[in-house]
């Protein structure tokens, strides 16, 4: 690093705003609470009780949504050399899209309201890991990561036909149910089911960071990085792991977001070069800044309704992706 200094400086700058950012979350919505009221002992038992159930909740789960993507995405690009990698890339998130679609249609219909939200969980959570099952059983026969990436294309290909079928079955009721799902949300969360989430994410985002050198040794080529002694192929499968784990836990908890784990990891790298004990704690910071902030548009921006938070990061993100595309080509 060139200037360590000024990295310190933009790191707490990013610092500060997801700050401000959750600041500013907590007192938007639909009843603005104030976090200065809490300081003057003002809050009611009714806006404490949205702030402690609702919102603050959702809160923690943008945070926690946007740190898995972005993280995904930065050991995803470092593992295929490719700005152009994303955690939807091996075809994780379709095979959750699957497994939902299919819980929507043939066993949702058998259970009560309250009860659906588990449901869209477990199946893609579910249908993550068995896309994950595939990713690792063709990596065990040494395929080459551009043949793995080719395979994840072809798996969200034939995922997201499944999916075109299902919603063919599919009621009026099942149809909207779903699209709603596949457009990501961060409403619906509570404590019972985010709790666990954390803690089973955090030893998942020390692992990634454990990665860090040896990612940093495969931008040299494998073969480099083989004779600096890293363990090529235990780092590929390690990177393949986490990345299904991170993007499985997000995908279950928030429906399919796109573009964070895209766009953050590339923007950072662009800030703050290549090395990814730095880079994958910033894009951490701004894939929760970035989050946070669509989450709280897409609940403020037409009040009282709500816009799918999955629909501004692809308004915030496509633009960007297609600059991406052809600063890559040129």
């Amino acid at each position: 690093m060139n200037n360590p200094p000024a990295f310190h400086l933009r790191r707490l700058c990013l610092c500060f705003l997801l700050v401000l950012m959750i600041l500013v979350a907590m007192n938007t919505g639909g009843l603005p609470v104030s976090a200065g009221a809490f300081l003057r002992d003002e809050i009611t038992p009714q806006l404490w009780q949205i702030w402690l159930s609702v919102r603050l909740p959702r809160i923690v789960l943008a945070v926690l949504v946007g740190m898995a993507l972005a993280t995904a995405g930065v050991l995803l690009q470092g593992l295929f050399r490719n700005p152009l990698a994303d955690p939807g890339l091996l075809g994780i998130s379709s095979g959750a899209a699957v497994a939902v679609a299919l819980g929507i249609v043939f066993i949702a219909p058998y259970l009560s309201g309250a009860v659906t939200l588990y449901l869209h969980i477990i199946t893609a959570f579910s249908g993550a890991l068995c896309i994950s099952g595939l990713i690792f059983l063709l990596n065990r026969r040494r395929q080459p990561l551009l043949r793995l990436l080719l395979c994840g294309i072809a798996v969200n290909a034939i995922s997201m036909s499944f999916v075109g079928v299902l919603n063919y079955l599919s009621d009026d009721k099942e149809l909207r149910q779903f699209s709603l799902w596949m457009m990501g949300s961060t409403g619906h969360i509570s404590w019972i089911l985010l709790l666990p989430a954390i803690l089973l994410t955090l030893p998942v985002f020390y692992a990634a960071f454990r990665l860090a050198r040896p990612l940093d040794m495969i931008q040299l080529g494998e073969e480099e990085a083989h004779y600096a002694g890293v363990n090529v192929r235990r780092t590929q499968q390690c990177v393949l792991l986490i990345s299904a784990l991170l993007t499985g836990i997000a995908v279950a908890l928030s429906g399919i977001i796109g573009f964070i784990g895209l766009v953050i990891p590339h923007l950072m790298r662009m800030i703050f070069g290549w090395h990814h004990r730095l880079l994958l704690v910033t894009s951490a910071l701004a894939g929760a800044l970035l989050l946070l902030l669509s989450d709280t548009l897409a609940r403020t921006l037409v009040v009282p309704a709500e816009i799918p938070v999955g629909l501004l990061t692809g308004l915030l993100g496509a633009p960007y992706f297609l600059w991406l595309i052809f600063s890559v080509k040129e």
